[in-house]
This record gives C-alpha cells, structure tokens and sequence, in this order.
C-alpha cells in the first residue's frame, strides 16, 4: 500500500491544478486512511481484525473509484491510471486474502466445523 501511495504522490504533484486540491486532495485521504485501518488492523487482536480489514478494503475500493473519475476527467493519463490500478487491483487481492484467512480461523467457524461432524 505504501508504494502505491508513493506513485500516487509523484502523480498528484502532476494533477492539473483544478482538480488537485478536490479530487487529488480526497484521493489522497482516502489512500492515507486505507494505509491506517491496514496498519491498525496488523496490529489489532484477531477479533478486531476483519472490521479494520473491511475498512481497508471499502477504502481501496473507493481509491479506485476515485482514480476512475480523475482519468475520465482526464486528469490522469491511460498509462498513470493503468499503473496504479494494477497496484491497487493487486492489493485488493492481498487485503481479500488476509480477510478469508481470518474468516476461516476464526473461533466461530472453527466451532461451526466441530458442530458439523
């Protein structure tokens, strides 16, 4: 998430000066918050764990939204957006794996496992 957020800021200092301090501005707290509910989330108890996560992943789900409106707008070319999609498509997939490996060991499921046999 961190070297997504580090081609975002060589980008953002790039936007067009119209769109900066909106979108690029909203783009960017979006992006620093999906890194604090990750970072929360790697040091959370495994009960508090898949909240933080489902922030994590709603907010880089938003980032992608948001990066889709600057490049319709055109404030972000093809190969910029292209680029930090594949990063953000990427983290996306770490962030559901970490959420289905806390789902299958949580105590409930485990109990769940148990009941079933």
């Amino acid at each position: 998430m961190k070297e997504a957020y580090g081609i975002w800021q060589g980008y953002l200092a790039h936007f067009p000066k119209a769109n900066r301090f909106t979108l690029g501005s909203k783009i960017d707290d979006v992006f620093l918050a999906a890194i604090e509910y990750c970072f929360l989330a790697s040091y959370a108890a495994v009960a508090e764990k898949q909240p933080l996560l489902d922030r994590a992943i709603s907010r880089t789900d938003l980032i992608k939204l948001l990066l889709q409106l600057a490049w319709d707008i055109r404030a972000l070319d093809n190969k910029k957006y292209a680029h930090l999609s594949e990063h953000l498509t990427e983290i996306g997939r770490m962030l559901g794996g970490w959420k289905r490996q806390l789902i299958n060991k949580t105590p409930t499921n485990i109990s769940r496992e148990k009941q079933k046999e």
